[in-house]
């Protein structure tokens, strides 16, 4: 399947407690995402990105707004099996290999086990690890098992993958690696890529676009255009125009309240 755009218009989200408070956690929100393109939701914790994600991949529907996902509703997208989720933490089954984790989702669509091993490895090969399809989990370190997690989300091979913060609980080193292994995942695969990240290095690293995303209620701050050369090495990453976006980034994140101080 090839890539798909995304079109959000106008999406508000509105959650109401048992006790009737309400919470507007997303406000007038849209995008419009080009197919094949990698897009990042840049913002602190409680602004609504993940509520964002969670809408566009049809897990939730919006108080009011509409999403459409390569023009068709992102239920209808995910009926469609046009979108590949992939979260903080692998979630793998410890008792399966690598390879059984990957086939996990064609064996729960009842495709046959030839098609869902032909698949799994040829996720397995896109994201480097073919050698380790008969490893366990255990056997598998945080980066490895989180590429098993992005084989797993290939192997249906959606147009569309959505990625929520999915090296959060990587260390530096491990994370700095696998924003090189996606970088040429995406370049390889083609995929639209919904990425969401509080790290501006990571954010200015892998994007075609980046949406600041400020809080209460959660809304598009400001967008700006990632035209970095490809690939992003230590002498694009080191470069003047690299530093002004990171400095202008930096600038909408700060606390409103500490600029006014």
């Amino acid at each position: 399947m090839g890539s798909a755009g995304i079109t959000a218009t106008d999406v508000e989200m509105t959650f109401v407690s048992r006790t009737g408070t309400r919470a507007n956690v997303l406000q007038n929100l849209s995008l419009d995402v080009a197919p094949g393109s990698f897009v990042t939701l840049l913002g602190p914790s409680g602004c609504g990105k993940s509520t964002l994600l969670k809408i566009l991949g049809g897990i939730l529907e919006p108080t009011s707004g509409e999403v459409l996902i390569g023009g068709v509703p992102a239920r209808e997208a995910v009926r469609q099996r046009q979108i590949g989720l992939v979260l903080q933490r692998p979630a793998l089954l410890p008792w399966k290999t690598a390879r059984q984790n990957v086939m996990l989702l064609h064996e729960i669509a009842r495709n046959s086990k030839k098609s869902a091993a032909s698949a799994a490895d040829l996720a397995l090969e896109t994201v480097g690890l073919t050698h380790a399809a008969n490893r366990l989990p255990h056997e598998l370190s945080g980066g490895m098992a989180q590429r098993v997690s992005i084989a797993r989300a290939l192997a249906m091979e959606p147009s569309i993958l959505l990625m929520d913060e999915p090296f959060g609980a990587l260390d530096a080193i491990t994370r700095d690696t696998m924003n090189e292994h996606l970088a040429n995942i995406w370049e390889a695969t083609g995929k639209t890529i919904i990425f969401v990240t509080h790290s501006i290095s990571e954010a200015l690293y892998l994007s075609d676009t980046i949406h600041v995303m400020g809080a209460n209620p959660g809304r598009v701050i400001d967008s700006l255009d990632i035209e970095l050369a490809r690939p992003r090495d230590e002498r694009v990453v080191g470069g003047l125009e690299h530093a002004a976006h990171a400095a202008r980034l930096r600038d909408e994140l700060h606390p409103r309240t500490e600029k006014a101080a």
